[in-house]
């Protein structure tokens, strides 16, 4: 039975993407999928009306800004599995609406919460995550598949930041493009040893997280989304959390160290496509 931990799952309750990736590993009951969650009681009521003959299933509480609780959760994770683990999916992280809609000049003219919200994004995206793969990596050096994935974005991209000229989101894709740099150092480091780490893209997906823009913001969305039908005519929008899953998911199935995929970033195309 192959073990997968996945983090961010419990934010999957109002954010699907999240939430989807746990569900479609959690369909195949030969899978042991452990999830490390900030709120237990809420993701196990929602499991268990999803999954009533779940046994397959293991929720645990953690936060991956907690370094007592990381702690805790490989303890918990090695009861489970006996002391191995095959794949880690780094899922958990914020995506802030402070900076959604307007560039780095803008959001300079408020420069405390600036600095706060920059902070927190890293804090969250890169070094929580830093902290999650140092602590696990013991587990996934006794496992089968020794496969590390961190869910990246496009927007970290810097080819395609100049060549769209996208000027929002410049603090969460700061925080995204770190998160891509730790992932490629953990490969340089543990490549020889067969252990496999990767950044992944989603595309650009439907989550609902731009509902509550004002009419303002949504012309400055809409003419991103313009951009990124330059980028590429197959681009019709954003995919379904379905979909996109799906897409990861062939991704992280078919890669390996032997095709040289250890500390790349890539799309859910499994290259440089971001859209």
């Amino acid at each position: 039975m192959p073990s997968y931990l996945i983090t961010g799952v419990s934010k999957g309750i109002g954010d699907p993407q999240q939430w989807e990736f746990f569900r479609q590993i959690a369909l195949n009951p030969s899978n042991t999928v452990i999830c490390l969650v900030r709120n237990k009681a809420e993701t196990e009521k929602k499991v268990a009306e999803e999954f009533p003959t779940g046994n397959h299933l293991h929720i645990i509480q953690g936060d991956i800004t907690d370094y007592a609780s990381l702690q805790n959760a490989v303890t918990q994770t090695i009861e489970i599995t006996g002391g191995g683990l095959d794949y880690l999916i780094a899922n958990a992280g914020v995506v802030p609406h402070f900076d959604a809609y307007d560039p780095i000049e803008v959001l300079g003219q408020n420069p405390a919460l600036l600095e706060d919200e920059c902070l927190n994004l890293f804090k969250v995206n890169a070094i929580g995550n830093i902290h999650l793969f140092n602590l696990f990596v013991p587990l996934i050096q006794r496992g089968t598949a020794k496969k590390v994935f961190a869910i990246s974005s496009g927007q970290a991209s810097l080819d395609m930041i100049p060549r769209l000229k996208i000027e929002v989101a410049p603090l969460y894709s700061m925080s995204k493009a770190a998160l891509n740099v730790a992932v490629a150092k953990f490969s340089a480091q543990y490549a020889k040893e067969g252990i496999l780490f990767m950044s992944i893209c989603p595309g650009m997906v439907d989550t609902g997280h731009f509902l509550d823009a004002t009419p303002e913001q949504m012309k400055g969305f809409g003419a991103m989304l313009s951009s990124f039908a330059e980028y590429t005519p197959i681009f019709k929008g954003p995919a379904t959390t379905t979909a996109a899953v799906q897409d990861v998911l062939a991704v992280i199935e078919k890669a390996s160290i032997e095709k040289g995929d250890g500390g790349s970033f890539v799309s859910h195309y499994g290259n440089q496509q971001w859209l």
